[in-house]
């Protein structure tokens, strides 16, 4: 097939245009590569999407620019014809939200409308898009399912992929554009982001620096390591979103709809401590941390929890890497790429 994935210079974008390339797909990466954080290490992700193109059955070719430029999202369109749109651009972070909402609003707002848009008069068999666990926000119920309403976000980041989803059902509702929201659960691994925590962490104990632990390392995460994320990403993609027959407009179930649109949870199943994560990374990295205990932040969510049932009832998969075993392969990616 040929797949359109945006954010292809981003860590889940890359690892997932590598599966595409890897199984013979041809791929298309969009990416404004942009100083959120250290460019070199996304220059770095297009090296290997380029050199494993060179060598593998598929194909890879990169358009660098900003989604919020219809222009140039239309002419990505016009010069390809997509089996399939993974729409994973985004502008992340929990906390950056806090002291700069506009780059959200162009970002994700304005970006996915021009992805809508274009899918849409392109006539794109499906549109798969990242979510976040961020959107289940004051919701307490564990564990997380996307049968519950998701209307009371902690923070804007949340707020936006939120609007995300409803813009999604919009489309599938008005154009029958099949559409699918994938809500990641705190994703790490080999290639992270450098402002995650895995990675400052690892960085900071290997340093000898104090690491910061918000909420004293009580809140719990459903750390999903990207292996399985990406598998997730994939087999969803394949599978093109249909109406649900059993939809009832007089009960309506959030995560389906009388309209091709879904959304399902992708995490680990099992949620971890802030505090057994941190000992995990002190496993792999052989040190321990010096931990500087913090309250828990402005906007961050205490717990989450995914319920992956429907996940698993649609294709047949469910993460399942162990904690302890994601940091270590990350650890030793971190060292091999620093050389530390």
């Amino acid at each position: 097939m040929k797949v359109l994935v945006t954010g292809a210079a981003g860590f889940i974008g890359f690892q997932t245009a590598l599966r595409l390339i890897e199984r013979g797909d041809t791929v298309v990466g969009f990416d404004v590569v942009n100083d959120y954080y250290d460019p070199a290490i996304k220059e770095a992700r297009l090296k290997v999407l380029e050199e494993t193109a060179a060598r593998a059955q598929g194909d890879f070719a990169f358009v660098r620019a900003n989604l919020a430029d219809r222009e140039a999202v239309e002419q990505c369109f016009a010069t390809h014809g997509f089996d399939r749109v993974i729409h994973l651009a985004a502008q992340a972070g929990v906390r950056y939200s806090l002291v700069n909402p506009h780059a959200y609003v162009e970002s994700n707002l304005i970006g996915f409308t021009n992805i809508l848009e274009a899918c849409r008069h392109a006539q794109t068999p499906h549109l798969t898009y990242a979510s976040t666990s961020s959107v289940y926000g004051a919701n307490t119920k564990m564990p997380f399912s996307e049968h519950d309403g998701v209307d009371h976000p902690l923070q804007f980041y949340a707020a936006t992929k939120r609007a995300n989803e409803l813009m999604a059902h919009s489309y599938s509702h008005l154009y029958r554009l099949p559409t699918t929201g994938l809500r990641f659960f705190t994703v790490y691994g080999p290639w992270g982001r450098p402002d995650m925590a895995l990675f400052m962490f690892t960085k900071n104990i290997l340093a000898g620096e104090p690491i910061p632990v918000f909420n004293h390392g009580n809140h719990t995460r459903d750390f999903t390591y990207v292996d399985d994320i990406v598998e997730g990403v994939i087999r969803v993609s394949d599978q093109i979103a249909e109406p649900d027959p059993a939809w009832d407009p007089s009960d309506p179930d959030p995560r389906s709809s009388n309209a091709p649109f879904r959304i399902f949870n992708i995490g680990n199943n099992a949620p971890v401590k802030l505090s057994a994560y941190i000992e995990a990374i002190e496993e792999a990295v052989g040190k321990p941390a010096i931990k500087e205990m913090l309250p828990l932040q402005a906007g961050d969510v205490p717990d989450t929890y995914a319920d992956v049932s429907e996940l698993e009832a649609a294709v047949g998969y469910k993460p399942a890497t162990p904690v302890r075993e994601g940091v270590a392969r990350f650890v030793r990616w971190y060292r091999d790429y620093y050389g530390s």
